[in-house]
C-alpha cells in the first residue's frame, strides 16, 4: 500500500511519531502501551487541528445550502419533468451563492493521505523495519508494547506464531482487536448518522436521500475491513471519529437548523447554550457580543440672535 508520491509524507509522520513519542518518554515508560496509545492519539489530535479550517470551510458551504433549500425546493417543483433543466439551475443557484455541493468531501479526502500514511509507518513498525527516518531503538520500543494485553502492531488475522513472537497471548489479543474493532464500528455509524440526519433536516426533499440512509446503515460494514489493520491504526481511526463527532455536535449546537416562514424567509434560532454557560446560569443573549452603541442624534438648533435683530430695531 506504500505509495511513492507520499514518501515525504510518510518521513513527516514518522517524525511527528517520534518527536511525540519521546516527549511522553521523559515521563513515562518508552516501551509501554500508554506512553504509544498517548503518542498516537495526540497524533490524530495535531491531524484533525491541521484540517479543521477544511471542516469550518464544510460547515459554512453546508449552511448555505441550508439557506437556499427553499429555492431549490421550488426550482425542483417548477422543473420536475424537466431533470436537466432542473440540475443546470439548481447548479446556477448554488454558484451564484457560493455553496459547494461537494464541500463535504473536503476533510474525508484531506484525511486520506494521513491515513495511508499511517498505516504505512505502522506497518513497517509490525515488521520492524527502521524506514522514513525512524530509529531501530524506536521500531523495537513499538513491537514491544501492549494495550491491554494485545500488541501494538498486531491485527486480528495475524498467524498465532506472529503474535507468540510480541509475547502476548492469542485469546486476549483477538478480544482486544475485537473490542477496538466493534468499538470503531459503532463511532463510524454515529459520525454517519449524525452527518446524514443533518443533511435530510436542512432538505427534506433530497432526491439522494434514500442513498444516504443506505450509506448510514452500510458505512459500520466497512469498519470491519480494519481487522486486517495493526492495531495502532484502529486506535487511530477510534480517535479520529470521536473527534468528528464532539466537532459536528459543537457546531451543530451553536448553528441550529434555520427555520422558515410562510414566504420562505429564514427566522433566526437561538443557538444553544455552551458547558461555561450552563456553569454560570447565563443566556445566550448575555454570551453575544454587545450591541454597538446607537449613534446618537444631533439636532440642528437655531442660534439666539440679539433682541434687536429679532424686534428688527437698531441697537443705539
Amino acid at each position: 500500500m506504500e505509495l511513492s508520491w507520499l514518501s515525504w509524507l510518510y518521513e513527516a509522520v514518522a517524525h511527528v511519531i517520534t518527536w511525540i513519542h519521546t516527549g511522553y518518554s521523559t515521563f513515562l515508560n518508552p516501551d509501554g502501551g500508554l506512553t504509544w496509545a498517548l503518542t498516537i492519539i495526540t497524533l490524530t489530535v495535531c491531524m484533525r487541528i491541521l484540517i479543521f479550517p477544511l471542516f469550518l470551510k464544510q460547515m459554512r458551504s453546508s449552511r448555505k445550502m441550508q439557506e437556499l433549500a427553499p429555492k431549490v425546493a421550488d426550482i425542483r417543483k417548477r422543473y420536475k419533468n424537466d431533470k436537466q433543466r432542473m440540475n443546470q439551475e439548481v447548479m446556477a443557484l448554488y454558484q451564484g451563492a457560493g455553496a459547494n455541493p461537494l464541500g463535504g468531501c473536503l476533510p474525508v479526502v484531506a484525511q486520506f493521505p494521513i491515513f495511508i500514511s499511517m498505516f504505512t509507518v505502522l506497518r513497517a513498525m509490525a515488521d520492524g523495519r527502521p524506514v522514513y527516518g525512524m530509529t531501530q531503538e524506536l521500531v523495537n520500543s513499538a513491537r514491544s508494547a501492549h494495550i491491554f494485553g494485545a500488541p501494538l502492531p498486531a491485527s486480528f488475522f495475524m498467524s498465532e506464531a506472529q503474535i507468540h513472537s510480541f509475547d502476548a497471548t492469542v485469546i486476549q489479543t483477538k478480544i482486544v482487536l475485537g473490542v477496538f474493532v466493534a468499538i470503531s464500528s459503532l463511532t463510524t455509524f454515529l459520525t454517519v448518522r449524525q452527518s446524514v440526519g443533518r443533511s435530510m433536516a436542512q432538505m427534506p426533499d433530497n432526491p439522494m436521500a434514500q442513498q444516504q440512509k443506505i450509506l448510514m446503515y452500510i458505512s459500520p460494514l466497512f469498519a470491519f475491513f480494519s481487522l486486517n489493520f495493526p492495531l495502532g491504526l484502529i486506535l487511530y481511526w477510534v480517535t479520529t471519529n470521536l473527534w468528528t463527532l464532539g466537532q459536528q455536535h459543537w457546531f451543530y449546537s451553536r448553528h441550529p437548523m434555520p427555520q422558515y416562514d410562510a414566504k420562505g424567509n429564514v427566522i433566526p434560532v437561538e443557538p444553544k447554550q455552551g458547558l461555561i454557560s450552563k456553569i454560570r446560569g447565563t443566556t445566550p443573549e448575555e454570551q453575544a457580543p454587545p450591541a454597538p452603541p446607537e449613534p446618537k442624534i444631533v439636532r440642528q438648533q437655531p442660534t439666539r440672535q440679539p433682541r434687536s435683530k429679532r424686534t428688527g430695531s437698531k441697537k443705539s
